[in-house]
């Protein structure tokens, strides 16, 4: 057991097999076992001594270290008590995702207080996506004025400096996604 966790040999001989493209005879002419004693590992039905799982994992192009390895599992989902906030009087920012920095992508929630603007993004070589959950927006780019309500979408190349103003009179919320992350 590693970590709570069992390892399945038999599932994980199996998928290095497929992922080497060999059929279990090509396995047992390599490894110099059976067909039915693979077949039966591979379901899990025997169990091979560390020896023969050596003899196994060489035919496989991997050893014993590599194949016990732990690799450590990436957060996928994310619940609300993950998220991140940033409260200001214009706005406040929520990280959805959170580290995202790390990532080649970072979205957001942002919250547009009435008659209030985002901070202004410079001109960057990344792309931009935001997505009007709620309220009324003006994306202003570079002398340009956009006008968005709920429901609309932006995608936009960041040459030009650009920010969110709300023209409404009421909160506007849009996930907004940046690359390479920028907040």
């Amino acid at each position: 057991m590693t970590g709570g966790v069992i390892l399945d040999i038999g599932k994980k001989l199996r998928e290095l097999r497929l992922q080497n493209d060999l059929t279990l005879s090509d396995l047992a002419s390599r490894s110099e076992l059976t067909k039915g004693f693979l077949s039966q590992v591979e379901r899990n039905l025997t169990t091979p001594s560390i020896a023969t799982l050596e003899d196994i994992l060489e035919a496989l192009g991997t050893n014993m270290s590599e194949f016990f390895r732990e690799e450590e599992e990436t957060k996928i989902v994310f619940q609300t008590n993950d998220f991140f906030e940033d409260v200001r009087d214009e706005y406040t920012i929520e990280w959805i995702v959170p580290n995202a920095q790390k990532n080649k992508m970072e979205p957001i929630l942002l919250t547009l207080h009435p008659r209030q603007k985002s901070h202004e993004l410079l001109a960057h070589q990344g792309e931009e996506f935001g997505y009007v959950l709620k309220g009324n927006i003006t994306l202003v780019c570079g002398s340009k004025k956009y006008r968005l309500k709920a429901q609309e979408t932006f995608y936009l190349e960041g040459t030009k400096s650009h920010y969110l103003y709300n023209h409404g009179s009421g909160d506007a919320k849009v996930l907004w996604i940046t690359t390479p992350p920028m907040f």
